[in-house]
């Protein structure tokens, strides 16, 4: 299978994302041209690295590249100070130096953690991303957000810091379980539903093969959801506009994940898809698209066998009203209305500035009732 390659044109600050099998194996040829001297510092989890982190190390050693790597927990709890922490002694212990390269191996939780701990380092150290979980493949590797949570709240503190290669290989996703794999998705479907139709249709095909394992099936979704991510990014990479649509089902998102203690019971990109299905009846109850629209996503999104509504979230959730408070915590209120994205149609997303609570509040009220 090809290795596709997808651009992210960011001046100085461009680099390559790099999606196909067997990457992991080829990550010292791959990143050896970037090397001052052959040596490598990688950050991983336990999960990842009892996987994985033997078919890395043989991959720099091939090269002649020297590999030391640090383990962190598995898990959303890894992404705070104490980690962040950990991480940095251990990059100074290894003397790392401005012109070498750092390396992220995981999902999410790793790539926002140790991208943070290289842009703080000395000042900005170059670092790596190669991503193990669909969800960072498509979404957290590519854009240079990194950060970590506080008690207050998720990624409040960090910093862009682009990455200087991205290696997606497609052949981990086999190793993630079917849940991990599904959540991944869910970033998936929003690529389709905030800006490109056709690809919507493609994955309401594809979707299926998608997740029993084919391989050209999963490339491409990867491929297609990184050109979208690199364009959006491009074209405003500090979030000052267009890149606020990538938070299509956000808000839900984040309320949902704060209610449910950001545990096991609702992963984040479960959050992901469950909030894209709200905001768009919340755009068919604003006149905004015809009910076909949140119609076709809430099909899609259960022929994948995902969570669709708030009755697939287990345990108890706060009323209507104690969701629409942790929205208002969570995203910047004008005049006591809410921001959202909102579509126009499926690939037609734009960004609300004021959106009525009443509105919102009948939209979780209704989707609550479905629970009991």
């Amino acid at each position: 299978m090809t290795i596709d390659v997808v651009p992210v044109a960011l001046g100085a600050r461009s680099y390559e994302v790099r999606i196909g099998s067997g990457l992991i194996a080829r990550a010292g040829v791959e990143i050896a041209p970037l090397l001052r001297r052959k040596r490598v510092a990688v950050i991983t989890d336990d999960t990842v690295a009892a996987h994985h982190l033997l078919a890395l190390s043989a991959a720099f050693e091939a090269q002649g590249i020297a590999m030391a790597a640090l383990s962190v927990p598995p898990g959303e709890g890894s992404k705070g100070w104490e980690q962040f922490v950990r991480c940095s002694d251990w990059l100074l212990e290894q003397k790392v130096e401005r012109r070498d390269i750092v390396v992220a191996f995981g999902g999410g939780v790793v790539g926002d953690l140790v991208g943070f701990s290289a842009a703080t380092l000395r000042r900005g150290v170059r670092f790596v991303q190669i991503p193990t979980t669909l969800l960072a493949q498509v979404d957290s590797s590519v854009g240079g957000k990194t950060g970590i949570n506080t008690a207050q709240g998720k990624n409040l503190i960090g910093a862009f810091h682009q990455p200087s290669l991205v290696l997606a290989d497609i052949d981990v996703l086999d190793t993630l379980p079917p849940r991990d794999f599904l959540a991944g998705y869910g970033e998936v479907v929003k690529y389709g539903l905030l800006g490109d139709a056709a690809f919507f249709d493609w994955l309401e095909a594809n979707g299926p093969a998608m997740a029993a394992g084919d391989k050209g099936a999963r490339q491409h979704a990867v491929k297609r959801s990184v050109q979208m991510k690199a364009g959006i990014v491009e074209r405003d990479e500090t979030e000052e506009g267009e890149r606020a649509l990538l938070n299509l089902g956000h808000t839900f998102c984040h309320a949902l994940e704060k209610a449910t203690g950001y545990s096991g019971r609702l992963l984040h990109g479960e959050g992901v898809a469950i909030g894209c299905a709200l905001a768009f009846e919340l755009s068919q109850r604003l006149g905004l698209c015809s009910q076909e629209a949140p119609s076709r996503v809430r099909a899609h999104l259960k022929a994948m066998g995902m969570k669709t509504d708030l009755a697939d979230i287990p345990g108890d959730l706060p009323d209507a009203a104690g969701l629409l408070a942790l929205m208002g915590q969570d995203k910047k209120v004008v005049d006591g209305r809410l921001r959202f994205i909102l579509a126009r149609g499926i690939g037609q997303a734009f960004v609300a500035d004021e959106v009525p609570r009443d509105v919102v509040s009948g939209v979780l009220t209704d989707a609550l009732k479905v629970r009991r």
